[in-house]
């Protein structure tokens, strides 16, 4: 109907394209071709009015497999010298003798340094002045010289 004196029509707005659309003719030529994931694509370029493939392999090739993100987000964590701490740590009530190991505990590890807190002056005393080589030395036997290089104690 009329309506102010004018008719009004409707417009067929037209899409911006990313490519222009494939033709029937080019989507037979890719299956014939044997390719049938490029004539899928082909197809819904043309069901939907403008082809998405550019966009939709951008959003593809941004995905990385875990396998080769894993490795880099878990040194970054620092999780692999943290597991090396704990098994260290379970470790020293086994290698060490249970009197030291009642007064002297693994505080941390870093850069081939055990650091051990010791509860009294007296037991620090004795631990360094008779038992440090031959912990030292157990350790080093069962975890390598490369992880741990010395120990250093410190009264708590």
């Amino acid at each position: 109907m009329k309506k102010g004196g004018s008719i009004q029509r409707a417009r067929r707005v037209r899409r911006p394209t990313a490519s222009p659309r494939p033709t029937g003719s080019t989507v037979q030529a890719k299956v014939a071709k044997g390719r049938p994931e490029q004539a899928r694509r082909a197809i819904l370029a043309q069901w939907r009015g403008v082809d998405l493939e550019p966009l939709e392999r951008a959003q593809t090739d941004a995905a990385r497999p875990l396998k080769t993100v894993l490795p880099k987000v878990l040194a970054e964590l620092g999780l692999e010298q943290r597991q090396t701490e704990a098994e260290v740590f379970k470790a020293w009530t086994h290698l060490v003798d249970p009197q030291v190991t009642a007064h002297a505990r693994p505080t941390g590890l870093r850069r081939g340094t055990l650091f051990v807190a010791v509860d009294s002056s007296v037991w620090l005393a004795e631990i360094v002045g008779y038992r440090r080589r031959e912990i030292l030395e157990r350790l080093q036997h069962s975890f390598g010289r490369e992880l741990i290089q010395r120990i250093s104690w410190r009264a708590s």
